[in-house]
Parts: C-alpha cells; sequence; structure tokens
C-alpha cells in the first residue's frame, strides 16, 4: 500500500531498565541507517534531562551522531526546548550541523522545560521561559538570518543558514504562534492528544504566509507499536505504558520488559488516565496499524506523521518500524543491506 502522507521517526534514545545511558544511544545511532532504507523522510530526537529512561538529554551532539551515521535522511530536534538555552548557542549548534551536512537539518523547538522544575533550575533554565518564547524564538531566527552589516553579535557558524525552523506543541498556543510566524508545526498528540483537533484547526485557519512557507504544513505525532499480530503488539506495547505510568508515578524507570497481563500492574485511576494520554497510540498488526494511521490521516488532515516507538527488545523496536514500512510505503528496502 502506498500513501502519500510521509512518515518521520521520533526517537528519544530508551534505556532499557538495568542498561546504560551508552548502550541506549548506540541503538539509536544503529537504527538510523535501517530507517534510512526504509524510507522515513527524518529522524527527530528530543531533548529531556534527568529521566533515567531517556538518552537524548545532549540532543544537538546525539542528532550529529545521527546524521554522521546516515546519508540521505533529514536529521533534527523534536525539539530543542528553546528556554533552556540561549537562542546564539542553538544558531551555533544547528549551524555547525547544517555546516557539517548540508541540507539535512531540521530545528524544532518547543517551549516546555523537558523535565521537573527541580532540574530546570539546575539547567539555568530562564525564569521567564515560554512566557517570552515569541520573542525568543524570534531572537534565534534573527541570528540564523544573513548577518547585517555592522551587527556585532554573529552566530559562526549559523548567519545565513538555510535550516528550516518548525514548532512543536502540545496545546493550542504553539498552533497560533506558528500559524502568526508562518511556520510548519508538529503537535505532540504522542503523549497530549488533548488539543489535537483544536490546535490543528487554529493552525490552518490562522495560517499566515512567510518565506519560510507559503501554505500550512502540519505534522502529528503518535506513539505506535506495530507486530505480526495485534496481539503481540498489545503485548509489546504493556513496556510503554509500564514506562509513562512509572513518570507519573514520580519514580521514572527505563524501558521495561512487557507484561502479558497488565491488570495487576495499575494503581486505582492509573490505567483510565493513561488511556486518555493514549488515545491515540496505534498499535496492532500491520493491516490494523495501516487503518489506524489513515484514520488518523483524515481526520485531522496531517501532512506528515512523526511515530515514535520503545520496546525493551531492540529487535522488536526495529520490526516495528519494519512492519510499518512496509504495510505504509510499500518499501522493499526495510532491512535491506547498506548500499
Amino acid at each position: 500500500m502506498r500513501v502519500s502522507v510521509p512518515l518521520s521517526v521520533l526517537d528519544l534514545a530508551p534505556i532499557r531498565e538495568g542498561d546504560t545511558p551508552a548502550a541506549g544511544l548506540r541503538r539509536s545511532i544503529e537504527l538510523a541507517p535501517i530507517l534510512e532504507r526504509a524510507g522515513y523522510r527524518r529522524i527527530w530526537v528530543a531533548e529531556h534531562h534527568n529521566i533515567p529512561g531517556v538518552a537524548s538529554s545532549a540532543t544537538s551532539v546525539l542528532i550529529g551522531a545521527i546524521a554522521d551515521a546516515t546519508s540521505t535522511i533529514r536529521v533534527g530536534s523534536g525539539g530543542i526546548m528553546l528556554p533552556n538555552h540561549a537562542p546564539l548557542v542553538i544558531a551555533e549548534q544547528f549551524g555547525t550541523l547544517e555546516a557539517l551536512h548540508p541540507g539535512r537539518i531540521d530545528l524544532g523547538l518547543g517551549r516546555a522545560p523537558g523535565t521537573d522544575h527541580v532540574t530546570g533550575w539546575a539547567l539555568r533554565r530562564n525564569p521567564k521561559g515560554g512566557v517570552e518564547f515569541d520573542a525568543e524564538v524570534a531572537e534565534l531566527q534573527a541570528f540564523l538570518a544573513p548577518a547585517a552589516p555592522g551587527q556585532r553579535v554573529r552566530a559562526v557558524p549559523g548567519a545565513g543558514a538555510e535550516i528550516p525552523i518548525w514548532l512543536l506543541g502540545s496545546s493550542t498556543y504553539g498552533a497560533a504562534l506558528a500559524a502568526q510566524l508562518g511556520l510548519p508545526f508538529a503537535f505532540a498528540s504522542h503523549f497530549a492528544p488533548r488539543f489535537l483537533m483544536e490546535a490543528a484547526t487554529i493552525y490552518r485557519e490562522r495560517f499566515v504566509p512567510s518565506e519560510a512557507l507559503s501554505e500550512p504544513y502540519f505534522m502529528v505525532g503518535v506513539s505506535l507499536m506495530a507486530a505480526e499480530t495485534d496481539e503481540e503488539a498489545k503485548r509489546l506495547f504493556s513496556s510503554t505504558l509500564q514506562k509513562f505510568a512509572w513518570l507519573t508515578r514520580g519514580a521514572p524507570k527505563g524501558t521495561l520488559p512487557p507484561i502479558e497481563d497488565m491488570s495487576s500492574f495499575w494503581m486505582p485511576g492509573e490505567e483510565a488516565a493513561l488511556s486518555a494520554q493514549m488515545s491515540e497510540a496505534i498499535i496492532g498488526s500491520p493491516s490494523t496499524v495501516t487503518a489506524k494511521l489513515s484514520s488518523l490521516v483524515e481526520r485531522t488532515g496531517a501532512d506528515e506523521v512523526i511515530v515514535a516507538t520503545d520496546a525493551y527488545d531492540f529487535e522488536a523496536r526495529v520490526r516495528s518500524y519494519e512492519l510499518l514500512a512496509e504495510a505504509w510505503m510499500g518499501s522493499v528496502a526495510a532491512g535491506a543491506p547498506a548500499t
């Protein structure tokens, strides 16, 4: 089956419980060329801090390593939490990435801290971060624009770099700002689906064409697990459910082995809460996943879908991406040797 809407991958460099961050990072780098051969459009890495099951905290560094391991797929941030950083530093980092990997780098920006409040202070996060997000985005755009005559502070590298900037969000704020600035927008329905449809409507209705983008471009993020059967996919997805549950409990863990029966795992009220949080998750066999993904695209009018998949066994994670590529894109290259 061939579908015009492209697929991309959101990678958090997951760490298995009891494993090391180094192992999680190596797996992300090993996965990247497999995704490239399978026909995915881009790989994005998300900035998170102080979470035992996530190794993508040094986001720009990991983007560079993934870009080094591939040759054609786009690589970027999904996203950089801009209030954690000076805009000049991000302009320099992504200017460097673009200089080393021209035409392949994306810069997705979010306004949340990507961590808890205590860790946010350890990051020296701007106390007004997020409140002045629009000003921070404008400052970053200025550093990435061609340097003006007499400009005293320049991003070197970075000034004049043609790096696509995306805004990311899980509410209507990001949708409205992306529309106002004429930028592509990605919605995080893989963990916060509540405002998905409202954000999609606001983004399209308020979109103002810009030099960057002549018409709206909307990408939807979704948790996804594909396996040979619906039952096996549901079993594998229990690792993701456990990870989210432990994070909600305030005792985050790495990726845990799947559980056959989750009924004894849940605390009171927890299953219902996580079911709402995972309401857009796509789990099943190739035919089930394709049908659900088609429904999501039709409902949202998404121009692109970016999927996040975690599994205790790396082979199951790889196989999920291969099955999805084969079913959705008709990819004959999934799992083929590199050329």
